[in-house]
């Protein structure tokens, strides 16, 4: 009996031979479509192959500008990578998107050689339109949609190099801002000194003879200047800022402001040095810093009429200082018996006039401290228990209703104590007690630890440490010359908690931590409680500063934030304002926003690569590095 298994295998043929030929033309299908697969992967990527680097963005030389006798980038992106990193990415055919931005691909021509020092929001021409009351007009006033500039801020035709860090606290270049006012003007104080093709900077002061060094260790026998209690100062009318250029050895990083007035670039020149500094005034808006953000203030002979308009300046220092924080005063009406004939007013005057700075500070409750010759110093309480309670004996200023401490961009000063955090016992610091330096500058912060700052946690701010510290590990490798001492003054656009800057911190570089003014979390507060200082700033407005004052710009997703807000052609624009020649700007973004930045800076005489991020090609966000090539404005005739 034959099996219908049998027949089956009788009829189909062999089962083995079956199998075979089955077996046979898989694998044909299979090599052929591989095959298929390599081809059109080779003439892909042949036909989007870029040219490397060097060749993406030219040293355009049109106008009014030459590159001098030197190479035009001397620090390009190709020689300040290293191998290994600086494979350039090319998106151009796949990632084309619209974003906010002034059309035209033609290159952006120099700007008349008189903007050479153009600071937009404190542009004299303009400031003389608004009220002199109160030095309104000395305050930001930012140009109007038609009036800003398309064109690129020239570097003076001589325009070197900084020195460096630490040779840059007492010299700089005098082509680089030639001044000679406060060298005459200032002499007999010794604020700035012309020698032949550089300026020196002393160390004098109007109110220390003995230069800045000799005053904070007058200072320092007061109140505690070392030991790590007191990290962050603010020096309102700081001149050209010597105090915090000598407190930096002391490891105290201070703020220092003045406004753009008849002693021509005093920010500029403390900028040039590598001292932290920015274009700012005491009139009727809140300066730019979150509530008890400073551990000591500072003014001297800074001509702030501290008890006048109800004490409202004295009232901001209060608000801008820490618990247990120190007001520094020396110059007028201090030791008034002394200087009276100098200062070319009567007795009855100054002594009216400190009568009514000591009333100011007991209404704030603060405790003078001491007077001796010519420092006075007085101290804000830890909290405002006792405070409160004095309101009977000092009724004025009365403390404000509930409000938002650490608003502080385009909002009014007001003339009332700005509160602290409630405490459950005298002795307890309002806000919370930050750790003495170094250590604070990786503890947790207090506003992280109150919970006051909704969405971040201890454990965030762990995890945002560490991914600082491999980001910087990863810019050591595409940019060698970061910790050899090549930049100073680096500035972050959008600074969240500070940790590019923690990440920095045995770098001789100091970080400007900038919080969007309109970020959903506002953390400027806890890298002021980091020991690190920074300001609020909206950027689609000019910075509060000189041109060519940032060695290195650090763009993380900042063009994302704006995008649909400005025209991000101005944001970089004003980006290579205060960039100097050479400087280095880092974009963290996506591809699209990436592509879309690196069409508009290389119409903008930069050098620029686009890199995968330090996580790998897989990651949707990229890194964009970029250096601002090297031109000047062309000499003139007479300057020949």
């Amino acid at each position: 009996m034959v099996s219908h298994h049998f027949v089956g295998l009788m009829a189909n043929g062999s089962p083995k031979h079956h199998h075979l030929e089955a077996k046979r033309k898989r694998l044909t299908w299979i090599l052929g479509v591989s095959g298929l697969c390599v081809v059109f992967y080779v003439l892909g990527a042949w036909q989007n192959t870029s040219p490397a680097v060097e060749n993406r963005s030219e040293v355009y030389n049109k106008g009014d500008c030459n590159d001098g006798s030197r190479s035009s980038i001397r620090s390009s992106v190709a020689s300040s990578t290293s191998s290994g990193s600086s494979v350039s990415l090319n998106f151009d055919a796949h990632h084309q998107i619209g974003l906010n931005e002034s059309g035209g691909g033609e290159n952006f021509a120099p700007c008349d050689k008189e903007y050479f020092e153009y600071t937009p929001c404190q542009h004299t021409p303009r400031a003389r339109k608004f009220d002199r009351k109160m030095l309104i007009y000395r305050e930001r006033h930012c140009p109007a949609k038609d009036e800003l500039l398309l064109c690129l801020i020239p570097p003076p035709p001589k325009y070197k190099n900084p020195f460096k860090w630490p040779q840059s606290r007492d010299y700089a270049w005098f082509d680089n801002i030639p001044h000679k006012e406060l060298s005459v003007e200032k002499a007999v104080q010794n604020w700035v000194q012309v020698e032949g093709d550089r300026l020196r900077f002393p160390g004098g002061g109007t109110m220390f003879p003995r230069g800045a060094d000799a005053y904070i260790d007058d200072i320092n026998d007061l109140i505690p200047l070392t030991g790590g209690t007191i990290r962050t100062a603010i020096d309102t009318g700081c001149g050209v800022a010597s105090w915090g250029a000598y407190l930096l050895k002391r490891d105290i990083v201070a703020m220092s402001f003045a406004p753009r007035d008849t002693h021509e670039a005093q920010v500029q020149f403390a900028l040039e040095r590598g001292v932290p500094a920015m274009i700012g005034i005491m009139a009727s808006q809140r300066i730019p810093y979150p509530a008890r953000a400073f551990d000591m203030a500072h003014c001297s002979r800074c001509l702030i009429p501290w008890s006048q308009f109800g004490g409202m300046y004295l009232i901001e220092v209060d608000r801008v200082l820490r618990p247990g924080g120190y007001w520094i005063l020396s110059g007028p009406p201090i030791h008034w018996k002394k200087y009276w004939r100098g200062w070319e007013r009567t007795q009855e005057d100054l002594k009216q006039e400190q009568d009514s700075i000591e009333d100011v500070a007991k209404g704030l409750c603060w405790k003078k401290v001491v007077e001796k010759e010519d420092l006075a110093i007085w101290q804000k309480p830890i909290n405002h228990i006792e405070c409160v309670k004095s309101r009977k004996l000092h009724p004025t200023p009365h403390i404000c209703k509930a409000d938002n401490a650490d608003a502080a961009w385009y909002k009014d000063m007001e003339t009332c104590i700005t509160p602290l955090p409630e405490v459950n016992s005298s002795d307890e610091v309002a806000g919370g007690a930050v750790e003495k330096w170094p250590q604070r500058a990786f503890s947790v912060p207090p506003r992280i630890t109150s919970g006051s700052i909704p969405g971040i946690t201890a454990e965030k701010f762990r995890e945002d440490n560490e991914l600082w510290k491999d980001r910087v590990s990863h810019y050591k490798k595409i940019i060698s010359s970061l910790a050899k001492g090549r930049y100073r003054n680096i500035m972050d656009m959008n600074a969240y908690m500070g940790g590019f800057a923690a990440a920095l911190i045995k770098y001789p570089v100091w970080v400007m931590n900038v919080v969007p003014a309109s970020s959903n979390q506002d953390t400027l507060g806890v890298i002021y409680e980091r020991g690190f200082i920074g300001t609020y700033q909206d950027w689609c407005e000019a910075f509060s500063t000189y041109p060519r004052t940032y060695d290195l710009i650090h763009a993380s997703n900042v063009f994302s934030i704006y995008q649909d807000r400005c025209d991000i052609t101005h944001i970089l624009l004003e980006m290579d304002r205060i960039l100097r020649p050479e400087g280095t700007v880092i974009f963290r973004d996506t591809v699209e926003v990436l592509v879309k930045i690196q069409s508009i800076s290389d119409r903008m005489r930069w050098k620029s690569q686009i890199m995968d991020h330090e996580s790998g090609p897989f990651n949707p966000e990229k890194i964009l590095v970029a250096v601002k090539s090297y031109w000047t404005a062309e000499l003139t005739k007479q300057q020949h």
